[in-house]
């Protein structure tokens, strides 16, 4: 088999989809690159709570789409990312690399694989109006008119809740109508691409989510909290991160730390449940390899050199 351009990581929060995707770098032997497809990682100084790739670990292997935004700005577009991500692909591949795409955001992974619906162009006047509304409202609203991408978009998603409401009024049709080409069966892998994607049990997964918020903690993530408020507000985006509304919460006396803590944990731990929902659609990519052990029994570099010895 021919070998990879590109390989995509694929899994849930702490399932250890940046060590295997370092893994598979280093068995590439300096001839692999990778790309963050992290809605959150975009953020410059978000580093501890988003679990970007540490110093160290950037400089042995090149990545891409590391901080390349304001979190303090209105947001951030998936299309915006999916542009810059085919440009940063076709510069690995003009080095004669292969571009190792961690895929932490699966909305960024479908967009990647399958384009985007383009939609209506802003509706200022009514994004103004439901810009008033309270969160719970605005996803019922959704709810009303477009079942379907309210079962997908977070309730306190508002830019996502905003723009599927905005679509369908606009053009009478609910987004999820317009995304058909997102069910017309999985995804499918561009030619020369492979997907290598990590499925730990719900139960391993837990832990490990535990022990994650427990070292982010202990490695300054409240500092780095406070460090970013002393330049503003987060920006509606970036606020919505797991972990930096509930220490923002605490730093101005709303909430305990303990209870701060306790909720990034549970909200970790739901973001890995709706993640798990995506990724059984992307299990049947064609193709695919699947590792569904439990967590700590994981190796990375042997798992990434069976992956590679499968070409």
């Amino acid at each position: 088999m021919q070998r990879a351009t590109a390989i995509l990581v694929l899994g849930t929060t702490a399932s250890g989809k940046s060590a295997l995707a370092l893994a598979l770098a280093d068995s590439l032997a300096g001839r692999a690159e990778i790309v963050s497809a992290d809605s959150m990682q975009v953020y410059k100084g978000m580093d501890i709570g988003t679990a970007k790739p540490t110093p160290e670990e950037r400089s042995r292997v090149p990545h891409h789409l590391l901080d390349i935004a304001d979190p303090h700005a209105e947001g951030f577009s998936v299309e915006a990312w999916r542009t810059m991500a085919w440009d940063a692909i076709a510069q690995i591949h003009s080095r004669g690399h292969c571009a190792i795409v961690v895929g932490g955001t699966n909305l960024y992974v479908q967009a990647l694989l399958m384009g985007l619906f383009e939609g209506p162009p802003a509706n200022e006047e009514l994004r103004a109006a439901l810009g008033v509304v309270e969160s719970a409202r605005l996803h019922a609203r959704l709810a009303s008119v477009d079942p379907v991408a309210a079962a997908r978009i977070h309730p306190n998603d508002r830019r996502r809740l905003t723009r599927a409401i905005e679509v369908a009024e606009s053009t009478g049709r609910p987004l999820s109508e317009h995304q058909i080409q997102w069910s017309a069966g999985p995804p499918r892998l561009h030619v020369g691409w492979r997907c290598a994607g990590l499925r730990p049990d719900a139960a391993s997964n837990a832990r490990a989510i535990n022990a994650r918020v427990k070292g982010m903690m202990d490695c300054g993530f409240l500092e780095e909290v406070r460090r970013l408020l002393r330049s503003g507000p987060l920006g509606p985006q970036a606020a919505e991160a797991v972990g930096y509304r509930e220490l923002s919460s605490h730093l101005t006396g709303q909430a305990t730390l303990d209870g701060a803590v306790e909720v990034i944990k549970a909200r970790t731990r739901r973001l890995a449940r709706q993640q798990r929902t995506w990724l059984k659609r992307f299990a049947q990519i064609d193709g695919s390899t699947w590792f569904s052990g439990d967590r700590g029994e994981f190796s990375p570099s042997q798992f990434a050199g069976e992956f590679l010895r499968g070409e």
